[in-house]
């Protein structure tokens, strides 16, 4: 069965509409053969006459009567798919987002971002999510809206992203911690026990590259998946932790910072969503509420 022709539902909208051929041609800037050839395709598509004459001018048969408010509700409804989208009205907008992020990116900003959202469109609701890996199936399946990562540690181009800032890394011990008080040397540091954050289990990491390129190495008593369980040791033992300065700021309130005693490279920190939503008017009003907070 050949696939029908959408362009006669206008057809047919007008030609119910307006109850004559010649009306309905001027209306769709057709010459009145071309019109009446049209009514010839609709009557054979529907096999019903849909308009005879009755005197001068035509009406409507009882399937066209069945048919006139459909064929309207139908062809309104392909206009405003087709339409530019309006501008959003974020006082109306109904809506919920899931952000998938690190460990720390709420806690720090979190509650600012609830605050914009709110002050801005109060129908918005925010879903966050803890981000336990790297994998892009979330954002790529629609399960995810918005996700916050490291530049660097994903290797899938097919998503679009933009960086909210840049992180350097600090170290973190307990007020009145030895390492609290005077120059942290790098000898200093690495004799403290320290707690070692990595996600995956590794062993060891950045600090400890930075450390061996001194001849030095640094006692790590234990592991930890995330920033927030090691600054939650680090707060009643005598333990020292390394973490992003920025992403974990309301977590170190009560907490004593210092500059490490070795260079590390900075964290990139983006956020990054699927092409399917770059156009889509209130996930862009997100993603600008998401980048000032961070600002």
């Amino acid at each position: 069965m050949n696939a029908p022709d959408l362009n006669l539902l206008i057809t047919l909208d007008v030609l119910l509409s307006e109850g004559s051929v010649a009306r309905a041609a001027e209306r769709l800037r057709l010459s009145p053969s071309a019109m009446s050839r049209a009514l010839a395709r609709l009557r054979d598509t529907t096999g019903d006459p849909l308009l005879v004459r009755a005197g001068r001018g035509l009406v409507p048969t009882p399937r066209a009567l069945a048919l006139r408010e459909q064929v309207s509700r139908l062809v309104q409804e392909t206009e405003a798919v087709l339409r530019p989208v309006q501008a959003l009205d974020l006082s109306q907008l109904q809506r919920t987002f899931t952000l998938r992020s690190s460990d720390g990116f709420v806690e720090t900003f979190g509650a600012a971002l609830l605050a914009r959202i709110a002050s801005e469109a109060p129908g918005v609701r925010l879903r966050f999510l803890q981000k336990a890996d790297q994998d892009s199936a979330p954002l790529r399946e629609g399960r995810v809206d918005l996700e916050t990562a490291v530049v660097g540690t994903r290797t899938d181009d097919t998503l679009h992203s933009r960086i909210l800032f840049e992180d350097r890394w600090v170290g973190v011990v307990r007020a009145g911690h030895p390492l609290a008080s005077g120059k942290v040397s790098a000898k200093r540091f690495a004799t403290g026990a320290h707690v070692h954050v990595s996600r995956h289990g590794r062993e060891t990491g950045l600090v400890d590259d930075a450390l061996h390129a001194q001849g030095l190495a640094r006692e790590i008593v234990t592991l930890v998946g995330g920033f927030s369980a090691a600054l939650a040791l680090v707060r009643d033992s005598e333990l020292v932790a390394t973490v992003p300065e920025r992403h974990t700021g309301s977590l170190r309130a009560d907490l004593h910072s210092f500059s490490l005693p070795v260079t590390l490279p900075p964290l990139t920190v983006s956020m990054l969503w699927h092409p399917r939503m770059d156009a889509d008017p209130a996930h862009r009003w997100l993603r600008d509420c998401v980048r000032q907070v961070c600002a």
